[in-house]
C-alpha cells in the first residue's frame, strides 16, 4: 500500500553504500498540522534505496514536497529477544510550488517592455 504526505524537506544526507549490493539514502521533512487552533509540527525521517537515492537530487533543502512512500516492517530474533522496526520507503519526491511562490513567479514574468507599451501595431 501507498501513502503520501508533503511537508518540508529540512534535512537531506548523503547516500550511504551499506554493502557491495545496497545503497541507501535518509531524509527528513517537516511536516504542520493544525487541531483546535494549535499547529503541532512533526519530523519524518524516511529512507530511499538502491536507484531511488537519486530521487533527492532535484529537491533542496526549504522546499515544500510531497513524499510518496511505503511502510515496510521487520522481525528480527537475536539472543531469544524478538526485535520490531519500521522503514517509511520513498519511492518518489516532488516539489510543490506554494501559492506565495507562484504569485511571485507570475510577478516576475509580468513585466510589461515599455518599448512595445506605445506601438499601435493594430491593422485598423
Amino acid at each position: 500500500m501507498s501513502y503520501e504526505i508533503t511537508g518540508k524537506l529540512v534535512e537531506k544526507f548523503d547516500a550511504v553504500q551499506r554493502t557491495e549490493s545496497f545503497r541507501i539514502r535518509e531524509f527528513v521533512i517537516e511536516n504542520s498540522e493544525e487541531s483546535n487552533g494549535r499547529t503541532f509540527n512533526t519530523f519524518v525521517k524516511f529512507q530511499c534505496t538502491q536507484d531511488r537515492t537519486a530521487i533527492l537530487d532535484k529537491v533542496h533543502t526549504g522546499d515544500q514536497v510531497k513524499v510518496f512512500f511505503n511502510i515496510k516492517g521487520s522481525r528480527t530474533e537475536k539472543d531469544g529477544r524478538v526485535n520490531y522496526w519500521n522503514n517509511l520507503d520513498a519511492w518518489r519526491i516532488e516539489s510543490i510550488l506554494t501559492s506565495s511562490s507562484k504569485q511571485s513567479d507570475s510577478a516576475a514574468d509580468f513585466v510589461p517592455d515599455a518599448a512595445t507599451q506605445d506601438v499601435d501595431d493594430l491593422p485598423f
